[in-house]
């Protein structure tokens, strides 16, 4: 699969989605689509279609926004120094459309690795198990089955 953003793509997000992943915004806690969703499957770009989380590394932090331990090919997510609203974040950016998705900080399980990234669903679509290799994302099966 080739992963890259394209303006068809950015054309068809909602006002939201283009807020978030195009302007940096921020969705409001415990308002977007995937914060309870417990399907398997993986959570992948909105515009490029890159495969970036698995919700098996999915997990409730209280924070009002899908939140995840680990990416599924870290090369897919680039962390950027965020120095908006008077703070220093970690900011997570897509690697081929260069979507904002959230922001990373260590106060994740400390069993997994201490991560949480903290992601806005809107940045997000989630591709479920049954259909994971029919949409191309055969080869990430494993971060789902037996993880």
């Amino acid at each position: 699969m080739n992963f890259e953003k394209s303006q068809t793509a950015v054309d068809r997000l909602t006002p939201e989605q283009r807020r978030i992943t195009q302007d940096s915004g921020t969705e409001k806690p415990f308002t977007g689509e995937y914060i309870d969703n417990k399907e398997l499957g993986i959570y992948v770009d909105i515009v490029s279609g890159e495969p970036l989380f698995a919700s098996t590394d999915k997990f409730d932090s209280g924070t009002g926004w899908p939140s995840f331990t680990k990416p599924i090919v870290p090369e897919n997510v680039n962390e950027v120094r965020d120095r908006a609203h008077g703070m220093v974040r970690t900011e997570v950016r897509s690697a081929h459309a260069d979507s904002h998705l959230g922001h990373v900080f260590p106060d994740g399980p400390s069993d997994r690795g201490g991560l949480r990234y903290c992601i806005n669903s809107a940045s997000l679509c989630f591709i479920p198990l049954d259909e994971m290799t029919a949409k191309g994302y055969g080869k990430y099966l494993d971060q789902v089955v037996g993880a």
